[in-house]
């Protein structure tokens, strides 16, 4: 049994489900639960207030005494769907590019698209306020992460889905995020958790329906057709590649 006071921290969003059901189903499996936007699991895992947790993927090489742990990841092999840029211009006539700041690895993933496949040089804007989508510029672009992808579908002339360009580029898999935990992890734990994460995948269906998502009719698909949650030599590959790029994308704070 895990120590009471272990604590793990996750995403909130549709693409998490099967891990926190297996965390919460898994008989030999205690523990506190958090959940979480991307950039703040990261967060809270560098300040000490949890244990375990699913962060960004190019927020690791930051943690020195970070591992990764388990067989599981929240990746894609093509399309992934909630990790686009939209826009009502072709990509390579963009000016701007608003980001969502939950997801340090979409940025970082926008800008190495925006370098060797797009090959556009855009004005990087944090996008604080998302009704900026509402009045979209000539030449504006906006990167749009979790379940918000959703309800913008179909919204705007062009929809590019990072997974699928990062596929075009590289021809490999990518990884948004991975579980790591503070070096020196129990082989005790380690096997818990990887047992606890099976058991969510391998209940995908009732994760849904315990879910705040079980009237969505795409949650399904999407958790079986877009995510793949296998985090196998080939992502690891991918994410070497990822994380060797030296560009760093800072974007501003919008001033409007």
């Amino acid at each position: 049994m895990m120590a009471v006071n272990t604590k793990i921290i996750a995403v909130s969003y549709l693409n998490t489900i099967p891990f926190i059901y297996g965390l919460r189903h898994h008989a030999n499996l205690g523990a506190e639960l958090l959940l979480a936007p991307p950039a703040t699991c990261y967060q809270n895992f560098v300040e000490g207030k949890a244990d375990i947790a699913l962060i960004p993927a190019a927020m690791v090489p930051s943690l020195p005494d970070a591992e990764i742990i388990t067989d599981y990841c929240i990746g894609a092999i093509d399309k992934v769907r909630t990790v686009v840029v939209v826009t009502n211009t072709p990509i390579d006539k963009v000016r701007r590019i608003y980001l969502d700041s939950h997801s340090k690895t979409s940025v970082q993933l926008c800008g190495y698209l925006a370098n060797k496949l797009w090959h556009i040089e855009p004005e990087w804007i944090s996008m604080e306020d998302y009704s900026v989508l509402d009045n979209a510029q000539e030449g504006d672009a906006f990167l749009l992460i979790g379940d918000k992808v959703f309800d913008h579908e179909g919204k705007f002339a062009h929809s590019y889905d990072l997974a699928a360009e990062w596929r075009k580029a590289t021809k490999m898999p990518f990884t948004f995020a991975v579980w790591v935990a503070r070096k020196g992890l129990s082989y005790e734990l380690h096997d818990e958790l990887q047992a606890a994460f099976t058991f969510g995948m391998e209940h995908i269906y009732e994760a849904i329906l315990e879910s705040d998502y079980a009237d969505r009719d795409y949650a399904y698909e999407y958790l079986t057709e877009n995510i793949d949650f296998l985090f196998d030599i080939q992502k690891h590959k991918a994410l070497k590649k990822f994380w060797d790029f030296g560009l760093k994308i800072e974007p501003k704070v919008n001033p409007g």
